[in-house]
């Protein structure tokens, strides 16, 4: 793979990366945007397939369906996340903290754009696939609002039992693999997120192998599931997609506290800013997918 192709690869795992820190926001989405998704989820679910032909004792049929997988793709897109994830959640989480209602404003944008992009993949358009779009978002929007407070503070003891974890974390990557909400939210959504940051910050590593095993085993299901539905309704699956994003709106709209909260308010005080930032957040969307589309055919 050509060296050119190997750090634009990085600089989309940093993009994606960048995004999954924040709660409501998908690094699925990213991927979506950057013309990347369906190729992700294909790669993805070879290598699923690898390692269920690997314990189920056929070796020979390991390797062949390994070496299908576009390792050289797939790992520099890893770094990239990675990277990001090592280097700026820091930066975000003070972000957030400090310019709460303007961070997520872009936030929000970004979503906005992604919507558009999204929205223009569903290749035959009706009033079933708006429907599903609607419906999906509606029923995310309800969850969402479940739970008002979204950010979990001070550490807490892990005290719960190791298939706890492994659950949390299948359900966790299978968000985050998935437009529009992000796995970060998911474990706050289950009461999870703290425990799991405090495993990561005490070196927990018992915790982080369930954790770490419940990623593997959520991946290697959710990711063949699907991608045998895009292969077979690919436009219901988009539009359900494009609702996920609507609905995700709970979490990132910026008043009255940024994404602190899924309680929601009217703009208030900080205004102009906000929407003057929700609009570029939104374009730089829509440009960079136009910008990636022309360029597809220098990564295939």
């Amino acid at each position: 793979m050509p060296l050119s192709t190997i750090v634009r690869q990085i600089a989309r795992g940093f993009v994606m990366g960048s995004a999954d820190i924040v709660p409501g926001v998908s690094g699925g989405t990213v991927a979506l945007v950057l013309g990347i998704y369906g190729r992700l989820i294909e790669n993805i679910q070879r290598g699923a397939s690898a390692l269920r032909s690997l314990l189920s004792r056929d070796g020979s049929a390991a390797v062949s369906k390994a070496t299908s997988v576009e390792w050289g793709w797939l790992l520099s897109l890893l770094a990239g996340i990675l990277i990001a994830i090592a280097t700026l959640s820091a930066l975000l989480e003070q972000l957030l903290e400090e310019h709460a209602i303007r961070t997520s404003a872009v936030f929000l944008g970004l979503i906005a754009g992604s919507i558009v992009v999204a929205s223009q993949l569903i290749r035959d358009r009706n009033v079933a696939h708006v429907a599903i779009a609607i419906v999906t978002a509606a029923a995310l929007f309800f969850v969402l609002g479940l739970r008002s407070d979204t950010h979990a503070v001070g550490p807490e003891i892990v005290t719960r039992p190791t298939w706890v974890f492994v659950l949390a974390g299948a359900l966790a990557i299978c968000a985050m693999i998935l437009p529009g909400i992000s796995g970060s939210f998911i474990l706050v959504m289950i009461g999870m997120y703290t425990e799991i940051i405090g495993a990561v910050n005490d070196r927990n590593l018992a915790v982080l192998a369930a954790t770490g095993i419940g990623c593997v085993v959520g991946l290697a299901a959710f990711s063949t599931l699907l991608n045998w539905l895009l292969d077979r309704y690919h436009d219901i699956v988009i539009a359900a997609m494009v609702g996920l994003m609507l609905g995700s709106v709970r979490v990132l709209w910026p008043w009255p506290n940024g994404t602190s909260t899924t309680a929601l308010s009217a703009p208030q005080y900080d205004v102009m800013i906000p929407f003057a930032l929700m609009f570029v957040a939104a374009a730089v969307v829509i440009a960079v997918q136009r910008l990636s589309a022309r360029s597809a055919s220098s990564d295939s």
